[in-house]
């Protein structure tokens, strides 16, 4: 079994309604927004590399960690320096996964569902921290461990902060 066969087979056994790995045109949909000075970026739910790779691709130097690895993103302080945190975090904890990155202090932006945008906890974490987003205009076709190519059911957008973007929403065409 290759790396990725292994990936998508921990993945199943591991949760796979976390699993929507990131084509890149999400990525493209939030590149225009990544400020210059953000060049070196943490994908901190590497997953398959995806988003990671397509970075690369595109001239940023890029740290993946993830939970396959032994990466607690909870427990893991970075040892390197990074500009901001772009990731498509399991949608299971991303509560726990917005106020980590909050916390952090860093400029991040985060692939989350729309109906991300409510709960009493998140609510008032915008609130305190504040939120900009940038809103796709179709969902996005992930990849998920059956291949089935059907992409998702429900709709995304990037989840940002300190990213210095003019608007607090940003529609994209």
């Amino acid at each position: 079994m290759n790396e990725l066969e292994t990936r998508f087979a921990y993945d199943i056994k591991n949760k796979s309604s976390d699993i929507f790995q990131t084509p890149n045109i999400a990525v493209d949909y939030l590149l225009p927004y990544i400020q210059k000075n953000h060049h070196v970026v943490w994908e901190s739910a590497c997953g398959n590399f995806m988003i990671k790779d397509y970075l690369i691709e595109k001239g940023y130097s890029v740290y993946g960690t993830d939970i396959i690895d032994g990466i607690d993103f909870f427990k893991y302080e970075p040892e390197f320096s990074y500009d901001v945190q772009i990731t498509n975090p399991p949608y299971s904890l991303k509560d726990d996964w917005l106020e980590r990155s909050y916390k952090l202090g860093k400029p991040f932006a985060l692939l989350l569902p729309v109906n991300s945008l409510h709960s009493v906890r998140r609510c008032k974490m915008f609130r305190e921290y504040g939120l900009q987003l940038i809103i796709p205009p179709r969902r996005i076709n992930f990849i998920t461990p059956t291949g089935d190519g059907t992409g998702a059911w429900f709709p995304v957008m990037w989840f940002c902060w300190k990213l210095d973007i003019d608007k607090d929403i940003n529609f994209v065409l």
